[in-house]
Order: structure tokens, then C-alpha cells, then sequence
């Protein structure tokens, strides 16, 4: 199954454990470039994708098991980062993806994409972070009040209130629904409860030994506003992990591909071709 939802982008599916893992991609045959949301979904990457393609290169945003699009239920044991990055392997494998592959990560989608340049399992040439946990900023407090929850009341109502304060630049009402629409299913809602349960810094703190001695290049591309992802976790990792360079992006919060989607367009094209 698959639709078109811009001018060059195309939704899809692979199976992955049995269930649709859902994925937008654009472009052809250029080197792959994975893509990995975390509390939110794919849709954080749509603003950016076409000028990927359109720099060689073929952008793949996948939707986690159990949100966006993707089939499938979290379970609080495979929701934690390191199962999380075993299914990231496995969907590349799916996709029949070989070689170094490049790797980008927002939010909780990036300690996945961190563990998996730190460890076996897929080989990263390149990361890219953007507005992504690091050391222990994580969880946010909007995110931590439902650790211990067993019902998915409020969910959708606190998502909502999520999107629209960190959209809040460029938020208009079409957009926000369109972000929080995944939300309105309760599969999706049990799916994000688990991923909330399992979020634990410790995987960002643990792997920063295995960062600072990878040799792959990193770029950092941060939100200022950001109040829980703040800047100066940003600015941290700049100066403790080699080979990392940061852009800061004024005026924008959590999802900065909403608010400059050409300058980090451009900024991720240049650094996945470089």
C-alpha cells in the first residue's frame, strides 16, 4: 500500500515482524538516509524531505511499531531504546538497505540513532541530531507524568497541547490536527503510553563513552525555544563528543523543521553528501 502525500514524497510499508512498518521516502536510487521520530511521529521530517531528494539522496522516514502509521502494538519491553534500535536494524534489513548507512534522529528517535552508531547491528556512517535527548534531559515532564499511567486517558489531549506549543510560530490549526491525528486511535495512544514507561536517560548517558571515540561525523541542529531539549545539552555534547558541529535555529522550538525547513534542508543535504 502506498500514497503520495507531497510532490515528490511517497508513503509506504514494508513488513517488519509481521506488521506494515509505514515510511515516507522521496527520491530514487541515492544513498539512503534513515530517519527516526520519537515522541511524535514521521510527519516531523515531511518539511524536509524533498530537498533530500533532491540533493541524491533518498530519505526514509519511518514510523516506529505501533505509531503513525505503522502496525503493531508497544510493549513496555519493546519500547526501550536498544529493542527499538534492533527493530531499526530489522527495517533496514527489510528494505534490503547494505553498507554504511546514514542515520538522522529527533527527539527519543535520537538515542536510538545514538545506540546505533554506538553499538553492532547497523553500521552508521553519519548522525545527525536534531532537538534530540541527550545526556539526562529526558524525559520532559509532559512525557514523565504518564510514565506510571494504565490507562490512555488524556493522552490525546495532552499531545495536542504538546503540538501546539512547540508549533506555536507556525502552528495553524490544520497543521496541529494533522500532527496529532495517529493519537485519535487508541493503539496508537497504548503505543505511545509504553514508550513514555520506557523512556530512561541512562541510555543516553551510557553511550557517550562509545560516542567519543566513533569517528563518524555528527551534526547537531537545534531549536532554541526548546524548554526541555534545551540548547545548552546541544552545546555540551559540541564540546565533549569529537567531530560534532552544531547549528542553532532561532525562533523555533522542538520541531524546528517547521519553522526553517530550507536552511535545515539544506544543512542535512550538505552533511549527508559531504
Amino acid at each position: 500500500m502506498s500514497e503520495t502525500t507531497g510532490t515528490t514524497v511517497l508513503r509506504t510499508s514494508v513488513q517488519v515482524d509481521g506488521e506494515p512498518a509505514s515510511y515516507l521516502t522521496a527520491g530514487q536510487d541515492g544513498p539512503p538516509v534513515l530517519l527516526l521520530h520519537g515522541t511524535y511521529w514521521s510527519r516531523v521530517w515531511l518539511p524536509v524531505l524533498d530537498q533530500l531528494a533532491g540533493a541524491g539522496l533518498r530519505p526514509i522516514a519511518v514510523d516506529l511499531p505501533g505509531l503513525g502509521r505503522s502496525g503493531g502494538q508497544l510493549t513496555p519491553e519493546a519500547a526501550t531504546v536498544p529493542a527499538l534500535a534492533d527493530w531499526v536494524t530489522r527495517f533496514a534489513s527489510a528494505l534490503n538497505l547494505s553498507g554504511p548507512v546514514a542515520v538522522a534522529g529527533h527527539d527519543i528517535g535520537g538515542a536510538i540513532a545514538q545506540h546505533l552508531l554506538a553499538f553492532d547491528g547497523l553500521e552508521v556512517s553519519r548522525l545527525a541530531l536534531v532537538n534530540s535527548v541527550l545526556y539526562d534531559s529526558w524525559p520532559a515532564p509532559h512525557v514523565a507524568r504518564f510514565q506510571d499511567s494504565d490507562t490512555t486517558e488524556g493522552v490525546l489531549a495532552a499531545r495536542r497541547e504538546a503540538v501546539t506549543r512547540v508549533l506555536a510560530h507556525v502552528g495553524t490549526e490544520s497543521l496541529i490536527a494533522d500532527y496529532v491525528d495517529p493519537w485519535t486511535d487508541e493503539r496508537v495512544r497504548r503505543s505511545w503510553l509504553a514508550l513514555a514507561g520506557a523512556a530512561d536517560n541512562h541510555y543516553t548517558l551510557d553511550v557517550v563513552p562509545a560516542l567519543q571515540r566513533s569517528p563518524a561525523p555528527k551534526l547537531l541542529i537545534w531549536g532554541e525555544d526548546d524548554l526541555h531539549e534545551r540548547v545548552e545539552y546541544a552545546e555540551r555534547f559540541a564540546s565533549e563528543i569529537p567531530h560534532t558541529t552544531l547549528i542553532r535555529i532561532p525562533n523555533a522550538d522542538h520541531i524546528p523543521t517547521e519553522n526553517a525547513p530550507d536552511r535545515i534542508g539544506r544543512a542535512l543535504a550538505g552533511f549527508f553528501t559531504a
